[in-house]
């Protein structure tokens, strides 16, 4: 059996996320459907992890498996060729025949793009915030965020995850011309976590809080405990590393 590895790109603005749900339009959907197109056989296309409506991707990765041996280069001109525009496989290479692009997956990076003010050609991938960002100060407060903790304060209530502990690397805020960037990385995400932790790290920068209270929030495991998640076209799964 053939194992193939594909690294992807997508506007996640149309879709309902990534994984595929009945009578949604996904993104696992529509690369799905056109790979059986072009091989004429059901496949099982298993990605690294759920993105949520509206969230975009920069480095997504997934695999599928099929008992033909592939032409790599015409395979990849031909699949994305029938893929939408806002979805593109940037690279497909064969994997081992063991490979799992979710339960391998050692460590996933995002990152939430802020605008600093009203632009048209920022405004589908980025979050135009009205208030003051003091990169410092956030860089701070993300102290709090580091390490293997328990987030379910900035988890989705209606989730079926029972564990809700994952290990956060790397939290930083950088700051450019035109944007802020807020890069993480885990081991794992739950459900709405980036959108969530974004927001509340905002609302104490905004209302002149410390760590502590971020601790406390952490600490309170309780969703409502927390700040507003902002709004999702701003936020892109960046890399996954195996």
């Amino acid at each position: 059996m053939n194992n193939y590895k594909l690294a992807i790109q997508y506007d996640g603005t149309d879709y309902c996320g990534w994984q595929i749900q009945k009578g949604q339009m996904t993104v696992q959907q529509k690369i799905t459907e056109s790979i059986e197109t072009i091989l004429k056989e059901k496949v099982n296309l298993v990605g690294s992890g759920r993105t949520d409506t509206g969230v975009h991707a920069l480095g997504q990765t997934a695999n599928f498996r099929t008992e033909q041996e592939l032409d790599q280069h015409k395979f990849l001109y031909s699949l994305n060729s029938i893929l939408p525009r806002d979805i593109s496989v940037i690279n497909l290479e064969k994997a081992e025949e063991k490979f799992h692009a979710r339960f391998d997956a050692k460590k996933r990076s995002y990152i939430y793009l802020i605008s600093k003010y009203k632009s048209p050609f920022y405004d589908k991938y980025s979050w135009f915030y009205h208030f003051d960002i003091d990169c410092g100060k956030l860089n701070l407060l993300s102290e709090s965020i580091s390490g293997k903790q328990d987030y379910s304060s900035f988890s989705r209530k209606n989730t079926d995850t029972k564990n809700k502990i994952c290990e956060i690397y790397e939290a930083r805020w950088k700051e450019t011309r035109n944007l802020v960037v807020f890069y993480i990385s885990a081991d794992r995400f739950l459900h709405g976590m980036v959108r969530a932790i974004t927001g509340t790290l905002l609302f104490a920068l905004k209302n002149n809080l410390e760590k502590e209270y971020i601790e406390e929030v952490i600490q309170a495991r309780d969703r409502e405990k927390a700040a507003e998640a902002v709004p999702a076209k701003g936020l892109f799964l960046f890399k996954v590393k195996y």
